[in-house]
């Protein structure tokens, strides 16, 4: 999903589409979801690096989407990178918060 979020952050800055509920409306989602998909783009620069180089295995993503919310609106990247690693990269799956 961050590798879409992307892709639509370049569509925006090229002028292919002009905001997110153009795309919203051509993928037939709601504006929300794609919202959802675009806060992904908040996540810390390194962060983001490690998620796109993890390899989805039989199509499935290492990480869920879901797990990634309460990094990404953590107050600032170091509280994000603490909450990633806390939560993923030590196998604790409770909350961080």
């Amino acid at each position: 999903m961050l590798a879409l979020a992307h892709h639509f952050q370049r569509a925006i800055d090229a002028g292919s589409v002009a905001d997110l509920a153009t795309i919203a409306r051509a993928l037939g989602l709601a504006r929300a979801r794609v919202t959802q998909v675009m806060d992904l783009l908040l996540l810390a620069p390194d962060i983001q690096e490690w998620l796109l180089a993890s390899e989805a295995v039989n199509s499935i993503e290492p990480l869920r989407e879901r797990d990634l919310w309460v990094v990404c609106h953590a107050r600032s990247w170091k509280a994000q990178r603490e909450r990633f690693r806390l939560r993923f990269l030590w196998g604790n799956q409770k909350s961080c918060a």
